[in-house]
């Protein structure tokens, strides 16, 4: 049975998701300034010199600018305490750099998992594994 701190850290995971598919960055850059703490430990491999809120946004705009049509659909989500696990499916198509790729126009489907964790209604922490492999492979980087 769920409790009403895991109730409430999946609707807030939800309305990030909703504000990440509007693919409205000021509408997603206000939901981020509202829902994740200003100091969260965000992990990325990508190169921003950024923290928290902040840091996510960044990561955001780069997707955006790569993907404009990017679609997160939610496959799985399970709450557990403070923490909110996500199984996503993403789509888009690569209008932007990628990595050093310039735009090919092709339609990408990748999948990844997040882990949330949340402390007082906010996000203050995320672990991420994002399939890039496949992204390369479907641009054409990389051989099947």
């Amino acid at each position: 049975m769920s409790t009403a701190e895991e109730l409430s850290n999946k609707a807030t995971f939800k309305r990030f998701h909703e504000a990440a598919n509007t693919g409205d960055f000021e509408h997603l850059a206000k939901t981020i300034d509202e829902i994740v703490a200003p100091d969260a430990v965000i992990r990325t491999p990508l190169p921003i010199d950024a923290t928290g809120a902040e840091l996510l946004k960044q990561v955001w705009a780069m997707l955006l600018g790569v993907y404009p049509d990017i679609h997160l659909t939610v496959e799985d989500v399970i709450a557990e305490g403070d923490k909110v696990v996500a199984r996503n499916t993403v789509t888009g198509t690569h209008r932007g750099e990628f990595m050093g790729v310039g735009p090919t126009g092709k339609s990408v489907t990748y999948n990844e998992v997040f882990i949330f964790r949340f402390a007082d209604g906010r996000v203050v922490e995320t672990w991420g594994v994002v399939d890039v492999y496949a992204q390369m492979r479907q641009i054409g980087v990389l051989s099947p």
